[in-house]
């Protein structure tokens, strides 16, 4: 019940945010459009969105090291499975369906993989945030608003959060132990007892997968490359800019655009977040005064030239991996589950903890 309530709201907040962004275009510009994009161009746009994903894989085994070393060839499938099930399922399955292709091309348990994907978006929206500081900074960054609100300071209030999120990752990652008793208190006062389970269980599994941040080598390199990957995604974007004739925009431009598409496809949509990438990308380049026939152009061009070579490569590997596209629909259930059964490992003795500061 509670996934098809996500489904419903996820597709009617498409279904309007699409509208949105449409209701001033011409059908006619926006084909015309795509119709003169240079290929040479938008092949290279869509070539360097791909090659996320091998940075995807590669961060990922930096937050999986602290449960030993994980093959990459299983990290970077599983990658891909996952962003294709976004693309095809409702209800954003496509983390837990990730976490359990992992599962079962490797000995890493499911609990343990998806507290590393938690990891892994954690980083992400620490980078994402920060570039988009760095954009705005910019001397040339246009003064103006998107929908009546200053980007610099909705900005500042998302950092205020996620400064928050980080005080509150610190103290998980300095004191786990006293974490867990803490939570174990409050959730015995007012948690009812069914829920109480999987709860517990999941904030076991997600500071177990907080150990790559104990490190502080491993926290450097992971910062480093997440960093990279998505000034190579800014990259792409800013190819992607030329390739539909978008000049007056540039890196700032980019790194801005891609944070502010980022940020948007975090709220509920229909698969493959279609809606908000649009309305987001009007939004972004309104900005800098491209026309909404030329911005949806983009936005529509960009989005399909990524969608649909990342959910074929990833339908390509359940088919040649020889996993079930059944388990991968209802991979969501099976992660609560065995998130929830961790709850029934000692916490003295439960190796996903790690060790404690005294």
């Amino acid at each position: 019940m509670r996934k098809h309530v996500r489904t419903v709201i996820g597709i009617a907040l498409s279904v309007l945010l699409l509208g949105w962004a449409l209701r001033d275009v011409s059908p006619a510009a926006v084909a015309h459009e795509i119709r003169n994009v240079d290929p040479l161009l938008f092949i290279a746009a869509i070539v360097l969105t791909l090659c996320g994903f091998w940075f995807r894989a590669v961060r990922w085994g930096i937050f999986l090291l602290p449960t030993g070393r994980v093959p990459f060839r299983p990290r970077f499938a599983s990658t891909l499975i996952g962003f294709a099930a976004n693309n095809i399922l409702p209800a954003r399955i496509g983390e837990f369906a990730r976490a359990l292709s992992l599962t079962k091309l490797t000995e890493v348990r499911l609990g343990t993989s998806l507290a590393t994907l938690v990891v892994e978006r954690l980083f992400d929206a620490i980078v994402v945030i920060g570039l988009l500081f760095a954009a705005m900074s910019v001397p040339s960054f246009p003064a103006g608003t998107i929908a009546g609100v200053d980007p610099r300071v909705a900005a500042r209030v998302i950092a205020l959060l996620m400064f928050g999120v980080g005080l509150a990752l610190g103290v998980l990652v300095v004191a786990p132990r006293r974490s867990i008793a803490l939570a174990e208190r409050i959730s015995n006062a007012i948690v009812p007892e069914r829920a109480r389970h999987p709860l517990l269980g999941a904030l076991r599994s997600f500071i177990g997968g907080l150990a790559v941040l104990r490190s502080g080598r491993l926290f450097l390199v992971s910062l480093v490359l997440a960093t990279a990957q998505w000034l190579f995604t800014a990259l792409s974007f800013l190819v992607g800019f030329r390739a539909f004739d978008i000049q007056d925009v540039g890196l700032a431009g980019a790194l801005f655009l891609q944070s502010l598409i980022a940020l948007s496809v975090a709220i509920p949509s229909s698969p493959g977040f279609f809606g908000p990438f649009e309305a987001a990308a009007k939004l972004g380049l309104g900005l800098w005064e491209v026309d909404s026939d030329k911005a949806i152009s983009f936005a529509v061009g960009f989005h399909l030239g990524g969608f649909i070579p990342t959910t074929l490569i990833g339908l390509y590997y359940v088919w040649r991996l020889n996993l079930s596209w059944s388990q991968v629909k209802h991979s969501e259930e099976m992660a609560e589950e065995a998130v929830g059964n961790l709850e029934t490992v000692a916490a003295s003795g439960d190796p996903d903890v790690g060790s404690e500061e005294r």
